[in-house]
């Protein structure tokens, strides 16, 4: 078993993230941080001289389309679905009260 987080740096941690920890939270928390730790250990224990670095563990490409200019949906159209709409223009409603100084 590798190093060992205790319950004074959980409390630690719990007080810079303003986190109110009963004493059964930071000795669960002690424990699974430190499960993790030990987990990670044994990761960098494993030989991965051979491996080649990678950004994903699956093979993705980028598939682009070629840009075409068309003719667009138009307003009547673009606007058909719209609950509710002002004009050329959708109606949305206000996120921003009076006082928000937006």
């Amino acid at each position: 078993m590798g190093k060992k987080i205790d319950a004074a740096q959980v409390r630690k941690v719990a007080k810079l993230a303003r986190l109110d920890l009963t004493e059964s939270e930071v000795e669960e928390f002690a424990g699974q941080l430190s499960a993790i730790i030990d987990y990670v250990e044994k990761m960098n224990g494993l030989d991965t001289g051979n491996v080649e670095p990678l950004a994903h563990c699956l093979p993705i490409s980028n598939v682009f389309r070629e840009d075409v200019v068309r003719e667009s949906l138009g307003t009547e159209k673009t606007l058909a679905n719209a609950p509710e709409h002002d004009g050329e223009f959708f109606k949305v409603p206000k996120i921003l009260d009076e006082g928000a100084g937006a």
